[in-house]
């Protein structure tokens, strides 16, 4: 099986709403993003170039969105009443259902991924340099 993978970075803000931790503050991080992707529906076959996807598509789709639309927001739960306040002060957050997790940020890339037309299988999401989670297909 044929699969190919490409990293993105990003910076955001977040806080974990209605849980008992540091992290219930606002607070940010330097995202490291992995996603994998099969360049046909089983990873069996290359394209004519020989390639499972080519890597400059990756980076003009899911790449151009991942700097465009994520890099240097804030996410907030969909109930959260900050993101109430930072929609009046012209600042939107990115709303999440449930909490702005790495899981949850992992998720919303693979479906993103997945929107761009791309056979993504993995996406796996660090926090930090020491914490990471992942979302399989």
């Amino acid at each position: 099986m044929f699969s190919v993978a490409r990293e993105f970075s990003f910076s955001y803000g977040h806080r974990l709403y209605r849980y008992d931790g540091k992290c219930r503050r606002l607070h940010g991080h330097n995202a490291k993003v992995r996603v994998e992707i099969l360049g046909d529906e089983n990873g069996a076959k290359l394209d004519d170039q020989g390639m499972a996807l080519d890597f400059a598509k990756m980076k003009s789709t899911l790449g151009r969105w991942i700097d465009e639309e994520l890099d240097h927001r804030v996410f907030l739960s969909s109930d959260d009443p900050l993101a109430d306040a930072l929609d009046a002060a012209n600042d939107p957050p990115i709303r999440v259902d449930g909490n702005p997790t790495a899981e949850a940020l992992a998720k919303l890339i693979f479906d993103r991924a997945r929107c761009d037309g791309l056979n993504v299988v993995r996406v796996d999401f660090w926090e930090t340099e020491k914490c990471r989670a992942t979302y399989r297909a």
